[in-house]
């Protein structure tokens, strides 16, 4: 199991939610959350053979800001 880290803009529950169904979609993905505390708003992503590529083309082509966080 891989966790996978971003930064977006998900900075409140309607967008979370309406994100949240396009991660919900995603084969390999199997939890997921995201930190509103957090100044980038922390997507964290429990997946298998999920790429953070795939994960940021996805969120923004629905429109959304998503940026991997390298270790």
């Amino acid at each position: 199991m891989d966790i996978l880290v971003f930064r977006t803009n998900l900075f409140n529950h309607d967008l979370v939610q309406r994100a949240g169904e396009h991660l919900d979609a995603m084969h390999g993905v199997s939890r997921w959350n995201v930190d509103m505390h957090d100044i980038d708003f922390i997507l964290r992503i429990e997946a298998e053979q999920v790429s953070p590529r795939n994960v940021e083309e996805a969120l923004q082509k629905a429109g959304y800001f998503c940026e991997e966080l390298e270790d």
